[in-house]
């Protein structure tokens, strides 16, 4: 199962903001960045991984920026992409906000489901993801390319 790939939303959006001091959504765009080669990605695999339009994902990088967390860049590959890369801040905000995340994950999700519930959660989840064809990020290539399909 590719954890925080879009809906995230539903995961106590009160936990985030009251122990990281940021939206679930802040969360999920830094995590799939943190875990990014060079902590770096396209804003359209970003929107992908977070379920999300490249102009709420826009609107959303702009206030991530204006923190120091999340600057973007034109992709040197390609001029009309643009990139969006972690910081050394962002990625320490990131790493702080996990643990309440992953709590509220677990008891949320996880811990009302007996093991072999959580088992069959997990084999039904990736029959369903697969089709859809939308990288995790432990999915992306060395160089964080998308295919040429995927540009904004």
């Amino acid at each position: 199962m590719c954890p925080g790939r879009g809906g995230d939303e539903f995961v106590d959006e009160a936990q985030t903001q009251r122990d990281a001091g940021i939206s679930q959504f802040d969360y999920v765009v830094m995590s799939a960045l943190s875990m990014a080669p060079e902590r770096t990605l396209r804003m359209s695999e970003v929107a992908q991984y977070a379920g999300s339009t490249l102009s709420r994902l826009s609107n959303v990088v702009s206030r991530l920026e204006k923190r120091g967390w999340v600057p973007r860049h034109p992709d040197p590959s390609d001029g009309r992409s643009t990139l969006a890369s972690l910081t050394d801040d962002g990625r320490d905000k990131a790493v702080a906000a996990a643990p309440g995340h992953i709590d509220a994950v677990r008891r949320l999700i996880f811990d009302p489901l007996t093991k072999a519930q959580q088992r069959r959660l997990g084999a039904v989840s990736q029959r369903i993801l697969g089709p859809l064809q939308a990288p995790c990020p432990t999915d992306w290539p060395s160089t964080g390319a998308a295919p040429a399909a995927d540009r904004d």
